[in-house]
């Protein structure tokens, strides 16, 4: 990063200097984001940077700011707006989406599409279907609690916060009980590599998109009680979904509703177990059998550490201005979700976890008409293991110093690769 122009002296001496940028999208910039999001806020709130893939973007870093560019409809989710040098062609987006066909699904679309596609997937992610799914919740968070349970230790990303979610999604989308596994693999593909060579994660879409076009067709004959069968059967009521559009939702209901619950729970379990009052707290208070604090407390750990840190793109449609900065027609916008829930201007003590937090509206599952459909089912599932995993494993530790856990490198999701624990096995 360059540092920033000096400013004008009043008394005709030399200008000082302002202190440089920090750097960004370092490895040490994963671990830790917050200082470098904290300095921006305060000296470049609306700051073009050149992200890892090659591509410049504005990075928007304060709450108000931030809410208003989520709502602003001049700032388009479709790729096409994005006035893209060649050497950017395809780095913008989900890796693999485009040649897979995966291209017309909610976070790529403006209205009047979004409008019809999202009215569309309403119908068939109704909080009724959240509310039905809880039992389910709690049966596979118990389940991968047994099978590493008596070992006393564990990786709980790899063995809980990963499956978790991955499974209830399947099993919510209508993907066969033996089918499952596959879809594990495609999605570790995804996590693993989100950061690094395209390659991979390009090689999984297009297999998970293969699959998805024949459940699709399978679905059409029989239909079940699940999310697929629901969706063809609202483009079959006057509605018009394509094939390619079903595909298209399903992959993203997959890919958005399981790696932000996997960040969700590993990230929140981190927070409680280096912050022992806070998490002492909600064990007393989930004995004593309330709930107030879990569901405060999981709207904080969003806000505090959250798993979506930068917002998925937008793309300028004309001229306008972000917090008195000028953004060219073209110019790809990032809104820093990580650095508006942490605005002092917005949230006192920002830095500060604190599970009772009341007065709370981060903007985690995002703003506006692109407010994230599947907030209702990764909440119940965040609260589920959260609460499962206090309670059945209460003794539970980090095995390792915090500063030797890894962050993934990545540019839009913000998660742990392992959080390797240990415990005392239930029951001993």
């Amino acid at each position: 990063m360059h540092d920033q122009p000096p400013s004008a002296c009043p008394h005709g001496g030399p200008a000082a200097p302002r202190p440089s940028a920090p750097d960004l999208f370092t490895w040490e910039f994963a671990s830790n984001p917050y200082p470098a999001y904290s300095w921006l806020r305060e000296h470049a709130p609306v700051h073009r940077t050149e992200l890892p893939s090659g591509v410049e973007a504005w990075l928007v870093t304060r709450y108000a700011d931030a809410r208003q560019a989520l709502a602003d409809q001049r700032l388009s989710k479709n790729p096409a707006h994005h006035d893209e040098p060649a050497h950017a062609k395809g780095k913008t987006g989900i890796p693999g989406e485009r040649k897979a066909e995966l291209m017309t699904h909610l976070l790529n679309i403006d209205p009047p599409d979004h409008t019809r596609l999202r009215r569309l997937v309403s119908k068939a992610f109704t909080p009724r279907r959240v509310a039905e799914f809880a039992p389910r919740v709690q049966e596979l968070t118990d389940q991968l609690i047994d099978r590493f349970g008596e070992k006393g230790e564990a990786d709980l990303i790899h063995e809980f916060a990963f499956p978790l979610p991955i499974y209830a999604i399947c099993d919510l989308l209508g993907v066969p009980r033996e089918d499952q596994d596959d879809f594990r693999d495609w999605a570790g593909m995804m996590i693993r590599h989100g950061g690094g060579p395209r390659g991979g994660v390009a090689r999984s879409v297009k297999k998970m998109r293969n699959y998805l076009a024949d459940l699709i067709h399978r679905k059409r004959a029989d239909p079940g009680d699940d999310l697929i069968s629901g969706l063809i059967r609202a483009s079959d009521h006057g509605e018009h979904l394509t094939e390619n559009e079903a595909a298209a939702m399903a992959f993203i209901l997959l890919f958005a509703g399981f790696e932000t619950t996997v960040n969700l729970i590993g990230n929140g379990t981190y927070a409680l177990l280096t912050h022992p009052e806070q998490r002492a707290e909600l064990q007393r208070s989930l004995g004593a059998g309330e709930t107030a604090l879990l569901e405060t407390g999981v709207e904080e750990l969003l806000r505090f550490d959250g798993p979506v840190e930068l917002a998925t793109w937008r793309f300028a449609t004309e001229p306008l201005r972000i917090g008195g900065q000028d953004i060219a027609a073209g110019d790809p916008v990032l809104v820093v979700l990580a650095a508006a829930d942490r605005d002092p201007a917005r949230f006192p003590d920002p830095d500060l976890l604190d599970l009772s937090r009341v007065d709370n509206q981060h903007l985690g599952y995002g703003h506006g008409i692109h407010y994230c459909l599947g907030a209702p089912l990764a909440r119940l599932e965040g609260q589920t293991a959260l609460a499962t995993l206090l309670r059945r494993l209460p003794d539970l530790q980090l095995a390792v110093e915090p500063e030797e856990l890894r962050w993934r490198g990545g540019l839009i999701m913000r998660g742990l690769r392992t959080l390797p624990v240990t415990f005392t096995p239930p029951g001993r």
